[in-house]
């Protein structure tokens, strides 16, 4: 199985201790992910997060719809967390968030790495050249503007 990475880094406004917040908050999610992927949170009630903390999922992906189960790896609030998919529509999919203070001490450097592999054999590799990586991608660049513009309507 051959595991792809992708990284990501950006600049928030606040410190680590006022944006965790907003990412310690799943339903956020559906906030800032990409419309056409129809993301919804359906684990039901509050959802405290921690280590072992399961988060269901709907979306569709590419037309099809698709449920998705992740558990919370790490834990370490207002630095790190750790997100991997129990079920879903990847053999691997391990994302890790971690937040730092800027030098200056009033933003938050926001880095994510995510490591996804495609099962299927031969199939999925040419699956992976020829949209998965592509879509993984624009769901980040997605990201990256709906996150700033979420954390701004919440001040």
């Amino acid at each position: 199985m051959r595991i792809f990475t992708l990284e990501r880094e950006q600049v928030l406004p606040g410190r680590p201790e006022d944006v965790f917040p907003f990412f310690a908050d799943a339903r956020n999610l559906e906030a800032i992910t990409p419309p056409i992927l129809r993301f919804e949170v359906v684990t039901p009630g509050e959802i405290p997060l921690g280590v072992g903390a399961l988060i269901q999922y709907r979306l569709t992906l590419r037309g099809i719809g698709v449920n998705w189960l992740t558990s919370i790896q790490e834990w370490d609030p207002p630095h790190r967390f750790v997100d991997q998919q129990v079920r879903g529509p990847y053999a691997l999919w391990h994302h890790t968030h971690d937040f730092a203070a800027s030098a200056d001490g009033k933003d938050t450097i926001m880095r994510d790495t995510v490591r996804y592999a495609i099962g299927f054999g031969p199939f999925g590799q040419l699956a992976a050249r020829a949209f998965v990586h592509r879509d993984v991608q624009s769901i980040f660049d997605f990201r990256r503007a709906a996150v700033v513009e979420a954390l701004a309507t919440r001040r």
